[in-house]
């Protein structure tokens, strides 16, 4: 065994701790920042990021990718300010404790085919998810970046700290 479920877990808690700290440096003229046109604004991302996790998991739970619950929960995160995302995004961290600790060994281990990727639970919860938030964190940072915080090093994107390289 590689990860247990309690280090699983334990890095999806981190994602969420990182990530709150990135949301700590976002000013509110930076909330309506997108690259390009077609890209998300960093509000759009967070509201993303308060779903994403949420509604993969039990879709991984379930072996099947929860349509309307994505739905109901995209719609709901579309009408969340600012305050409203960071406190979802709070909530993920217990999220994860309970939702991934309430899985069993077996359920981890049983192969699901979602989103065209044949592969066990736990793997997937790895590639999705821990992934996803890895990726999404770093999406934040750039903008953030591209926003003009450039006092933002690799300190803050990794260990989700301040501090100098």
């Amino acid at each position: 065994m590689v990860l247990t479920k309690q280090d699983l877990i334990n890095s999806l808690r981190n994602e969420v701790r990182v990530l709150l700290h990135l949301c700590g440096k976002v000013r509110p003229e930076m909330l309506d920042y997108r690259p390009t046109p077609k890209q998300r604004s960093t509000l759009e991302l967070l509201r993303y990021l308060t779903i994403m996790g949420p509604i993969l998991v039990p879709s991984i739970k379930a072996g099947a990718f929860l349509v309307e619950e994505w739905g109901a929960a995209e719609a709901k995160a579309a009408a969340m300010d600012f305050d409203a995302v960071v406190k979802a995004l709070e909530a993920e961290s217990a999220f994860y404790e309970q939702a991934v600790g309430a899985m069993t060994d077996e359920e981890l281990r049983g192969d699901i085919e979602l989103f065209g990727v044949k592969s066990a639970r736990g793997p997937l919860l790895v590639n999705l998810i821990v992934c996803g938030h890895a990726a999404y964190r770093t999406q934040l940072f750039c903008y953030l970046k591209s926003c003009g915080r450039e006092e933002l090093n690799t300190m803050n994107l990794w260990a989700g700290v301040d501090g100098s390289m």
